[in-house]
């Protein structure tokens, strides 16, 4: 017995270390990664912060969070401190933090470095971003442009916030010329009749010569922008569409989206005072609505930008905007977390730009193995209920499957069509032999047989692993979007909301 209770003990610590080790953390190049905000060294140099410093018996220099004028104060010396950048806001409104919104710019800054989709910029190229809502305090902007040298155009649809958005803008004439302040709601929007009168207008046209297919393309694609126009709700702002200019292309837009549905709702955290306006935290439907439309626009303007973004506030959104996304026909879907201090934001991007050869073909060693955890599963489920849900999943894909119930597993081999749609990428563009002839397709649809393994972790936890069974698959990048489906899928069959 005093074996069996220091094995357990045992277990426990190693899985307690486990789980300490997979915490997100602040992003490793965020400025305060490894050196958080010295409170004693700004109120040294700073008299005006001073005055809102105290200090606990142990000599920790600490701020009231709750009290408004301090935390504004910190953004304010924060900026100019560490970024060199002149900044205020009026009483009110929305106060930033500014490590954790750095946190936001820092993983953009990954997505766009990273070779997962097609990038048509020459080198040295500025970066070009859009931020959706930016507020009084036009912080991605002024991050972005600080830190990294980023140009963008900042949205917003309330005087104030375009009123204090400009100055802070102006302030910093070494930055000004990277920014754009843009009025979203003068922005020009389109009426059924605008679209009426624009489709009569082509009728009337002569022919440029162009095939009747090109034609009815180009009126499809005028139609599905209108759609997506119209179908928004009476009482919604613009987003995208009509706010970005005809012509216009980014590498990015991004948006800290109004978490709530009621003031009262986004009153609930007493232990944090950051201000904020109606404009800026409430909307019908609460963030999913707003997220929502984001996507809507991005279905019509898609290639528009390379990737669209969005911060989430309540991860249980997640999976429904997830889904949400790969019914719209995105090519990726990639999601985050941002942690500083006690507070976790999540982040999600997508893009609709075909996925690039060299995902394809170079990340095999890191990508043979996958592994997901499903936790919070229903009672009412076990692991035999979701193995056969995982066959039945691959199965429906035109996969062939063979289940192995006594080692917990099921073997895939799946179908040429499957790899086209899920990579939106055509098998027969991914590799070429030396002689100029595509490799044969089975032999790739073989390369790419895995097998998925349910392991029972702890009451209503399993973690499921894929394994690619051959070594050096010209496929991997396939593999793990199809992992991910899959992880959506159940998550979204057998887990409780959280």
């Amino acid at each position: 017995m005093p074996n069996n209770k220091k094995r357990n003990k045992n277990k426990k610590r190693k899985r307690n270390e486990r789980e300490e080790r997979q915490q997100p953390t602040i992003h490793p190049r965020n400025k305060y990664s490894e050196k958080p905000p010295d409170f004693h060294l700004l109120a040294s140099l700073y008299p005006c912060f001073e005055q809102f410093v105290f200090y606990t018996r142990d000599g920790r220099a600490k701020i009231d969070w709750t009290d408004f004028n301090a935390t504004r104060e910190l953004t304010r010396v924060l900026l100019q401190h560490d970024h060199g950048v002149k900044w205020w806001i009026p009483d009110g409104q929305l106060c930033p933090t500014v490590p954790n919104r750095s946190n936001y710019i820092h993983w953009i800054e990954d997505l766009l470095s990273s070779d997962i989709i097609a990038n048509a910029k020459t080198t040295g190229e500025k970066v070009r971003g859009f931020d959706i809502g930016t507020g009084a305090n036009c912080i991605y902007p002024l991050l972005g442009a600080s830190l990294l040298g980023w140009s963008f155009v900042g949205s917003d649809v309330t005087d104030v916030a375009l009123e204090w958005a400009g100055k802070n803008v102006n302030n910093n004439p070494h930055i000004s010329d990277l920014i754009e302040i843009r009025k979203a709601s003068n922005a020009q929007k389109t009426s059924k009749e605008d679209v009426d009168n624009q489709l009569l207008s082509d009728e009337n046209k002569p022919s440029s010569g162009g095939s009747t297919k090109e034609e009815a393309e180009s009126v499809a694609s005028k139609l599905e922008v209108v759609a997506s126009e119209l179908k928004k709700d009476e009482s919604g702002q613009p987003v995208l569409l009509g706010v970005v200019k005809n012509g216009e292309h980014f590498d990015f837009c991004m948006c800290n989206p109004p978490f709530f549905e009621t003031m009262e709702e986004a009153g609930l955290n007493p232990r944090t005072a950051c201000g904020g306006t109606p404009e800026e935290m409430v909307c019908p439907g609460g963030e999913m609505a707003f997220i929502m439309r984001i996507i809507d626009d991005s279905v019509a303007l898609k290639q528009s930008f390379r990737w669209y973004t969005s911060m989430v506030g309540r991860k249980a959104n997640l999976k429904g905007l997830v889904s949400k996304l790969w019914e719209a026909g995105v090519s990726i879907v990639k999601t985050t977390e941002f942690v500083q201090g006690e507070t976790c934001r999540w982040g999600l991007a997508w893009s609709f730009l075909p996925l690039t050869k060299k995902l394809l073909t170079s990340h095999v060693t890191e990508k043979r193995n996958l592994s997901f955890m499903l936790e919070g599963i229903q009672r009412q489920f076990s692991a035999i209920h979701v193995l056969k849900s995982v066959e039945s999943h691959f199965l429906a894909s035109g996969a062939s499957c063979k289940s192995n119930p006594s080692l917990f597993a099921v073997d895939v081999t799946p179908s040429t069509e499957y790899c086209d749609s899920i990579l939106n990428y055509g098998v027969r563009n991914i590799d070429e032999t030396s002689s100029g002839q595509l490799s044969d397709e089975t032999n790739l649809m073989a390369e790419l047989g895995f097998r998925i393994t349910v392991f029972q972790q702890i009451p209503g936890t399993l973690l499921l692993k894929g394994s690619l069974q051959h070594s050096g698959s010209q496929l991997t990048g396939a593999f793990s979007l199809m992992v991910q489906q899959l992880e959506n899928a159940l998550k979204k069959e057998f887990c409780r909301e959280t």
